[in-house]
Order: C-alpha cells, then structure tokens, then sequence
C-alpha cells in the first residue's frame, strides 16, 4: 500500500502527538486553518498530570520507577476518548482478545489508507532498543499508517512515533506487540473525518478538568503525589521509602537514571511537560481572550526549570558514568527520530546503556552517607515543586472558573 500523503511531522509527548498528526492528516483545521498546534490538542486533552509509583519485583529484583506527567496518565484509552469528544469529533475503537482478528482489522485500516492510532508494547517493537526483562510493562500511542508489501510474513507497518524519517517494523512483531499489554490489548482507534467542534471551549473545558483533576486528594494520580514522593526520599521507616527500598544501593543507579529519564524530553514520553503546557498557555491567552494564561505559562515554565534542577541532581554531572548514560539516553531517542536509519545506532547505543545500567545497579557508585545526601536533596526538591505546581493550580482554577 502506498503512504505517500501521511506526513512525517514529529512531535513531543507521543500520544498528544500522534493525535496530532492523525488530526493534521485527517485536514482538521484550527486557527487561522492552520493544523491543530500539538500544545493546543495538550490542553484539550486534559493538560499536565502527576503520578509517582516505585515497584519491586522479587522475580529479579529490579525496581522499575513509573512518573506521570500528562493527563489520565494510567488510563490511556480514556484519556484518548475524553480528548476527542471535548474537539467534537468521533472516535472509532476497536478491542479484541484476538489476534487474528486484531490482524485483519489493522490490515483493514491500512488498505483503506486510513492512520489509526494504537497501543503496542515498547519492548516488542523493537526501535527502541530495550532489554526482555521491559516486555510487557506497556508502551504509548503510536500512529499506524501504511504498510509495505509482503503481508504478514515479509511486510512492514509504517509508524510515526514522532520520528521524521520513515520508521518500520515487520508486521509479525507489530502485531504480537499489539496483542502484549493486557490492559489493552490490540487496541485500535481510527477519528472519523468530521469538523472540529468550538476549539475554544475545548481547551476552556480541558484547563477546567486540569485544575479539577489536580485539585484532588489522590497521593498516586494527583499533586500530592509529588509530596508523597518527597516524605518517601527521606522516610526510613516506610517499606517503600527510599533509605528502606534502597538500603544497600542495589538499583539506585537504574531508579536514578529512570527520574532523569522520566523528567528530561530524551526520555520515551516526553518528559515533565510543564513546558508543553506553558506553549499553551500562550496559545490559549489569544485564542481564549485571557491574557492571564500568558502570566501562568511563565510561571509552569520556571517549574519546568525546577523539575530539569531535580532530573540533573538525580543524575549528577560530576559523575562521568552518569554522563555517559545521559547521552547514550540521547543518542537513542535521536536514532529513534531518525527513522530506519537510525536502528543500528539505537541498537548499539542502547546495549550500551543498559549494560551499564546493569553493571551500576550491582556495583553502585555511591556511599551510604552520599545516598542519604542525594535523598534529602531530591526530597526537598520535590516538596517545593509540590508547594509551586499547588499554587499555580489554584491559579488555574481561578481562571476557569465560570
């Protein structure tokens, strides 16, 4: 099948991002008919989220960190639903527990020419690069628009996962990575050409459901999770405080190194986001009428340069190892970007990197004094971020009250 009217047009957080692109492909158009603006779509969609989980897994001790920072982080289809309907456009989803039947439905979209967005797992994909021990532990959404000839044996699915070069893979692993994540499983979801309903009260509602939703109590899907994580870095006598967690240092390096993964735009999600955010407030001011949203996109972008403070703490510039994975972190999301050409350096580069992952998990460069320094910076860190994020959504709130 032919792919030559999709654009490559890249991108920043991969679900906003891949929406984007459909919704530029599909010709939906925003002000001035311009293409939808990827912070615009942000907003709509809910804006910034927090969440913060540490696991423990005992079958190889490894202790994965998961931090949220877009909106509905921990419930991706929703949050794709949610975003859609708040534009006035309509979405097509489609789930199954087979694969054969996921196939040909995928099969069915592409011949048709028609870019869906779905869910693979990261691991099975394979471009970027990661370990088998990552399978299963989920992935974002990806844009599938065209597929080459071969069929399921020799053919490939054309993906946009913001790179700017054509990106491939062969459809065998493509749809064992759709069918991995139970939570969602081969799922597919096409937005039905349509016009765009009232932009403004799009974004409107979304900077309503922003403030609303962090607003909340919850210590796991809202601000206060910022401030559990912080009592956590310090608590020694919590099981999931980090002097516990991390009492002989096994792991630290890897926890660490994910904080600055998870924080910084190298990493597979695009980062903390406030900037994004704040390009969109910007945005808003004029297309709402609200120039008080431009005050507070100064004021998310200052918070953004307190969370890029906690990722370089983490992952300190005095240590050359941990310069050594930062750039090998870059050298990986920009072979990604660089499509098929790209792979041999994603795969090189990422062997590397989790190899000295595994090495630094087992033989840790710090003391135990040093971690204990390193927490207690972190911590105080990460409670001033709290205290600003709470004010700056309390502002928010004033704003869109109605």
């Amino acid at each position: 099948m032919s792919a030559v009217a999709y654009q490559l047009r890249g991108g920043r957080q991969p679900d906003v991002a891949a929406l984007t692109n459909v919704l530029a492909h599909l010709g939906i158009r925003g002000p001035g008919e311009e293409p939808l603006s990827e912070p615009l779509v942000f907003l709509a969609s809910g804006g910034i989220g927090a969440g913060y989980i540490l696991f423990e897994f005992a079958h190889d001790g490894s202790k994965p960190l998961v931090l949220g920072f877009r909106a509905q982080w921990q419930y991706p289809q929703q949050w794709l639903k949610s975003t859609v309907d708040r534009l006035g456009l309509a979405l097509d989803v489609h789930t199954t527990g087979g694969a054969r039947t996921a196939a040909k439905r995928l099969t069915a979209e592409l011949e048709r020419q028609r870019p869906v967005l779905v869910l693979p797992d990261r691991y099975l994909l394979g471009y970027w690069g990661l370990p088998p021990a990552t399978e299963a532990m989920g992935g974002h959404f990806v844009v599938a628009y065209g597929e080459t000839e071969g069929g399921a044996t020799e053919g490939k699915v054309l993906v946009d996962d913001r790179n700017l070069a054509p990106l491939s893979v062969p459809r065998k692993e493509f749809d064992a990575a759709r069918d991995r994540v139970g939570s969602y499983k081969n799922l597919l979801a096409g937005v039905r050409p349509g016009e765009l309903g009232d932009l403004a009260d799009a974004v409107r509602g979304g900077l309503a459901d922003c403030a609303k939703r962090l607003s909340a109590g919850s210590s796991s899907f809202s601000l206060p999770a910022w401030r559990k994580w912080a009592g956590l870095m310090v608590d020694e006598r919590a099981g999931k405080g980090w002097p516990t967690v991390f009492a002989d240092r096994q792991g630290l390096v890897g926890a660490l190194l994910s904080i600055w993964e998870g924080i910084e735009p190298a990493g597979m999600t695009g980062g903390h986001l406030r900037d994004l955010f704040a390009d969109g407030l910007t945005e808003a001011a004029v297309l709402l009428d609200e120039p008080r949203l431009d005050a507070e996109a100064e004021r998310w972008r200052a918070i953004g340069e307190r969370w890029h403070e906690l990722a370089t703490t983490a992952m300190a510039h005095e240590i050359p190892e941990f310069g050594w994975m930062r750039a090998l972190t870059q050298e990986i999301a920009d072979g990604v970007r660089t499509g098929d050409d790209g792979r041999a350096k994603v795969t090189q580069a990422a062997a590397e990197l989790w190899r000295l992952r595994k090495h630094y998990d087992g033989e840790t460069p710090f003391t135990q004094s040093q971690a204990s320094a390193l927490f207690t910076d972190i911590g105080a860190l990460l409670r001033d971020i709290y205290l600003s994020e709470t004010q700056a959504v309390a502002a928010l709130s004033e704003i869109t009250a109605r």
